[in-house]
């Protein structure tokens, strides 16, 4: 992992609130990261348009780890998540994922290297409106060329482990917003990625649907190993996450450990297996 970055001297960025918990150092642990950033940037446009939207990225992130990304609009964090997911590339720098060079791999390749290691989350939830919850959760499967049987077998395994048993025919509109983010969860992890990357997952969600989310990617990373990469403007959602990286203008300003992750509730754990209403 990497150490803390040190703000830019030639600009004078906004100052950066204290985080809500204690913050301790991120030491560096040589040869352990799963993901692994260098010099990492990106620019949008030429000339008078030019945008710097990253500005020398250096990141470690170990396998297991769960990372809260935090930023104000326009700091590189979601620029920073769309590299690591493989829907971007830098302009300059290096990107290894378990030691390949993902900046120089084809779009095929990085194609593949999604399907095979990458879940994804979104604020949107993002699912077929007249499919199915079994159906939106079987697609990755699908894409990734399964049959039949096997990707009906994964989507109920993974519908059961969202708290969505029995909720398989049933479409979007019939569903929560609770419940279509945690079909979007199933969806995410059908695939048995190495990591989740998950961009405001509670953004469109009221307080206690919020809580049950961060519960099931906290079980998500401590019981099934998960990596997961969190955005969010949320302290509150980001306190669940072991290590905090801040964004500001394009470089990280700051790399911190959280020795104090909030607990999941009783009741937000129970949340996971509670039949809600629409």
């Amino acid at each position: 992992m990497s150490a803390p970055t040190a703000p830019a001297a030639s600009a004078a960025p906004q100052p950066v609130p204290a985080p809500p918990l204690p913050a301790a150092p991120v030491p560096q642990v040589a040869g352990s990261s799963l993901i692994c950033l260098r010099g990492v940037t990106r620019r949008y446009g030429e000339g008078a348009t030019e945008l710097m939207a990253l500005k020398g990225i250096d990141l470690d992130i170990a396998a297991g780890e769960f990372v809260a990304i935090m930023g104000p609009s326009g700091s590189g964090k979601s620029t920073a998540m769309n590299i690591l997911g493989c829907l971007d590339t830098p302009t300059a720098g290096a990107y290894l994922f378990k030691g390949v060079h993902v900046e120089s791999l084809s779009r095929d390749q990085r194609a593949r290297l999604r399907r095979r290691y990458l879940g994804f989350v979104f604020q949107g939830f993002n699912l077929l409106a007249r499919t199915s919850a079994q159906e939106n959760v079987e697609l990755p499967l699908l894409y990734r060329g399964d049959g039949t049987a096997a990707r009906r077998a994964a989507a109920n395994k993974a519908l059961v482990s969202v708290g969505l048993g029995g909720w398989e025919g049933h479409t979007p509109a019939e569903l929560s917003g609770g419940q279509q983010q945690r079909v979007a969860i199933a969806r995410a992890i059908v695939t048995e990625p190495a990591v989740v990357l998950a961009d405001e997952p509670t953004g469109n969600l009221d307080t206690q649907r919020s809580h049950e989310i961060m519960a099931l990617l906290v079980a998500l990373n401590q019981e099934h190993g998960i990596t997961v990469l969190m955005v969010t403007h949320e302290p509150d959602m980001a306190a669940y996450a072991h290590r905090m990286v801040q964004f500001v203008d394009g470089r990280i300003s700051r790399d911190w450990a959280n020795p104090h992750p909030s607990v999941v509730a009783p009741a937000d754990a129970a949340g996971l297996d509670m039949n809600e209403t629409v």
